[in-house]
């Protein structure tokens, strides 16, 4: 009968090898096998306890919003005001002020779209050979959403038009996760002021990860749409009008939010003086064109409050008038001191509203 050692010095494969169930096996003899788990003691200390990232941005700009409070109020009541009058102005009013602010913010983009160019593109989508399709599409993207339709609250993907593609891969980070994170940011900081919330969000845009285009046109909408969500008039809130000063992206959250403020504060001021003037004109060449008869008189009057600039074709296809009764009216217009032409040239000739000197 073979012994214990001798049968753990054998060749384990042997099946003939084994072990006489009557003789004991002491414990530790069998040194080959684990033995039991020993709880190591826990002398770590512990590690601090951060605060979500969210909190901590959410905090910062809620301090800026508290050092601005005073000049946060006075850029809020001139947006109440702006949003009031064009709840009360006509339709018009609302599309001209969209142009004159997506040609600003395109020239702070890159893409430099004149005002000319842009009043062409979306009337008409016509551009020249030395135009940038890209760009153009862009402004007319921002024309769309300063214009009407639904906000970025909700799908911002179909806000921006972006999708992502159907064979992404599954490793690759997705926009709609982006995005996503973005909004949720947003969701967290509903109880700042909708101002603040648009500027943290423009400034927020890039490190989410949403710029990868290097354009900054489409934080600048979504932040001008978010500033503007509570009123009813106002469809977006002027950041671009007379400079882009408030969208300079340096210094600390409350630096950037006293730059925002003034921004916000010329740009809606411009947009005031440019109803201001818009109103006074449609007022006079109301009363001088009350001696025309016919639709085209009063749908020429109504475009020309509505679009910066206005070419024959333009106006032809915005009025649905004939060529002949466009050309008719709009000399007659300009001879009247109404209109004047700004490009110079004997083709593809373009008027704006004249202004009138004070008092006449």
């Amino acid at each position: 009968m073979k012994t214990q050692a001798s049968a753990l010095t054998d060749d384990f494969n042997d099946p003939l090898i084994t072990i006489e169930e009557d003789e004991e096996v002491h414990e530790e003899d069998l040194w080959f096998l684990p033995g039991p788990l020993e709880e190591e003691p826990d002398d770590l200390p512990p590690g601090p306890r951060a605060e979500p990232p969210d909190t901590a941005v959410i905090e910062d700009w809620a301090k800026a919003e508290g050092v601005h409070a005073a000049r946060l109020a006075r850029v809020a009541g001139r947006l109440g005001a702006l949003d009031d009058r064009l709840l009360r102005g006509p339709e018009g009013w609302r599309h001209r002020l969209a142009l004159i602010e997506a040609a600003d913010l395109s020239w702070f983009a890159g893409d430099r779209v004149s005002a000319d160019r842009l009043a062409l593109w979306v009337s008409m989508r016509l551009s020249g050979a030395q135009d940038d399709p890209n760009a153009l599409a862009r402004v007319g993207w921002a024309v769309r959403r300063l214009t009407g339709g639904p906000g970025p609250k909700g799908d911002l993907a179909a806000f921006l038009d972006r999708r992502d593609p159907e064979n992404i891969e599954n490793d690759a980070e997705r926009f709609e996760d982006r995005a996503g994170s973005w909004l949720d940011l947003m969701t967290a900081a509903a109880e700042l002021h909708p101002i603040t919330r648009a500027c943290m969000g423009f400034h927020l845009w890039n490190l989410a990860g949403l710029g990868q285009h290097g354009d900054q046109m489409e934080a600048a909408v979504t932040a001008s749409r978010i500033a503007a969500s509570d009123g009813s008039g106002t469809i977006f809130a002027p950041l671009a009008m007379g400079g882009a000063g408030g969208l300079r992206v340096s210094g600390s959250p409350t630096e950037r939010m006293a730059r925002w403020l003034d921004g916000m504060n010329s740009a809606i001021l411009t947009a005031m003086r440019t109803l201001d003037d818009i109103e006074a004109w449609a007022g006079r060449a109301e009363n001088i064109m009350a001696q025309l008869s016919g639709r085209t008189p009063l749908a020429l009057r109504g475009t020309f409050s509505e679009w910066p600039l206005v070419s024959a074709p333009m106006a032809e296809a915005v009025t649905g008038a004939s060529r002949a009764a466009v050309q008719r009216n709009l000399a007659w217009m300009e001879a009247s001191g109404l209109i004047r032409e700004v490009t110079g040239q004997g083709r593809y000739r373009m008027w704006k509203a004249a202004s009138f000197p004070t008092g006449q």
